[in-house]
């Protein structure tokens, strides 16, 4: 019986796919971009578990309370102002009542913020209960520096303001002292309209008085991060925690701080030169923030620039961590088809399309395997597991392949120099350019090396290496 002419044609194409380089790295490439598509949805899972985690954290914040940031204190002087309005029935004047408000010559603010851990679920939430001293002095106000007259204020209803971001977070009431007298603080910012939550008191002061000294104690419970705005013309922080990895933010440093194992401690000095409004003003008179320009209890935007603090932020977070290492996936799988590639092409020994496809399934198992052990066992350890398991797996499975312990190591040993390579770089961000180029730059300069002797144009894989591979 005559052979089938068409059986033979593929027959003699599939042995042409087999023994040619190129044709065979055109395969490897279709597969790594295949293996794209699990890799995509596997960062989608990695985006989707930081949701929820976010969603966690907002949960437990809602009802312990979130980002703290204090307004203040301020002093606010109600006065009268008068407008004439002509109408049909002649001149009508008509009465309305607005706010001066005075900042204080110093201001001190000394505590302890104590970071405890909430769980919800698998999740855990950093949250803080911040124990404060505040303490300062108030100039006397005079009000004709904004073109107030004497007989339009009301001195009798002046009070003391102090602005909360967060106030139904406040741990227990609070009592100030003004200049000796105690005074109870009531709901609202009682005219401060700088900030949009608060507390007021009830203030005794007369035209005729100097100076006024203040103080009173403040527990808050919050998270992510603490703000303070400097509103007097000498602001004093001084703030311990047992939280060992701040991040301080906002317009001014610490100018002093000290951070160990065990917490911080930081201390900031700030003049009202630095800061972009003035010492007084009325009510209504500072411009808006910009974040929503309809919104009334919106804070000013040279206030809220001139803040300064701490955000409680995770070193190592892993869906962060995460996220970044599946950005290197399409490279690791490329690299390890790389290896395979070498392996068959200097040992003359083909490995299956569907081989590779599998070798390339393992990898991918890694990211997943990160993930999820990281939710519970943290990021090193779960880097550490699922690489090893990797390794392993894929060490015995190039056993079966190459049917040699040797090309295996060889495969096994890449992959473990890729995951390694992989840790340095995620957990030195600053460096990560760095060490990416050169990592780069020496695998590229091995395959050269180690491709030097073949013989691209040859179509028989047991010609495909020079005997002497040595430049002549």
């Amino acid at each position: 019986m005559r052979p089938d002419p068409t059986y033979s044609t593929v027959q003699r194409l599939l042995r042409q796919i087999r023994s040619s380089h190129i044709v065979r790295l055109c395969v490897l490439g279709m597969i790594a971009l295949i293996l794209l598509i699990p890799v995509s949805m596997i960062r989608g899972l990695v985006a989707e578990r930081q949701q929820r985690h976010h969603e966690a954290s907002a949960e437990v914040t809602s009802k312990w309370g979130g980002s703290q940031k204090l307004v203040g204190p301020a002093l606010v002087l109600p006065y009268t102002v008068r407008e004439t309005q002509r109408t049909d029935a002649g001149n009508v004047t008509r009465e309305s009542v607005r706010h001066a408000v005075f900042l204080p010559k110093r201001l001190k603010t000394a505590g302890t913020l104590n970071v405890e851990v909430r769980d919800r679920g698998i999740f855990h939430v950093p949250v803080y209960v911040l124990t404060l001293r505040v303490e300062g002095e108030f100039e006397n106000p005079k009000p004709e520096q904004l073109g107030i007259e004497a007989r339009d204020v009301d001195w009798s209803h002046a009070h003391f303001s102090m602005g909360i971001s967060d106030v139904r977070a406040l741990a227990g009431a609070s009592t100030l002292s003004w200049n000796g007298v105690d005074s109870d603080f009531l709901p609202g910012t009682g005219g401060l309209s700088e900030a949009a939550q608060g507390v007021h008191a009830p203030i005794r002061i007369q035209p005729g008085d100097t100076s006024v000294s203040f103080s009173f104690p403040l527990t808050l419970h919050g998270s992510e991060s603490f703000f303070v705005v400097p509103f007097a013309e000498e602001t004093s922080l001084q703030l311990s925690s047992n939280f060992p990895h701040p991040n301080f933010q906002g317009n001014w440093l610490p100018a002093t701080r000290t951070i160990t194992s065990n917490g911080f401690e930081a201390n900031w000095q700030v003049s009202y030169l630095g800061r972009n409004y003035p010492q007084l003003w009325t009510s209504g008179t500072l411009p808006r923030g910009t974040r929503d320009s309809q919104d009334g209890n919106a804070v000013p935007k040279i206030v809220e620039d001139s803040q300064f603090g701490v955000t409680l932020s995770d070193p190592v977070d892993p869906y962060r961590l995460a996220d970044r290492s599946v950005k290197y996936a399409g490279l690791f799988i490329l690299l390890t088809f790389a290896s395979v590639w070498l392996v068959e092409v200097l040992a003359r020994m083909p490995v299956h399309p569907v081989q590779s496809l599998l070798l390339g399934a393992g990898l991918c198992m890694f990211y997943l395997l990160e993930l999820s052990l990281s939710e519970h066992i943290g990021f090193s350890t779960a880097y550490g597991i699922a690489s090893i398991a990797v390794i392993a797996m894929v060490a015995f499975y190039c056993r079966t392949i190459f049917r040699q312990y040797g090309r295996s190591g060889v495969v096994a040993g890449g992959v473990t120099l890729l995951y390694s390579y992989l840790y340095v770089v995620l957990t030195n961000e600053d460096a990560a350019l760095l060490v990416g180029s050169i990592g780069v730059f020496v695998l590229l300069a091995a395959i050269m090396f180690m491709t030097r002797g073949v013989r691209w144009y040859s179509t028989d894989m047991s010609e495909s290496t020079e005997s002497d591979p040595s430049p002549s």
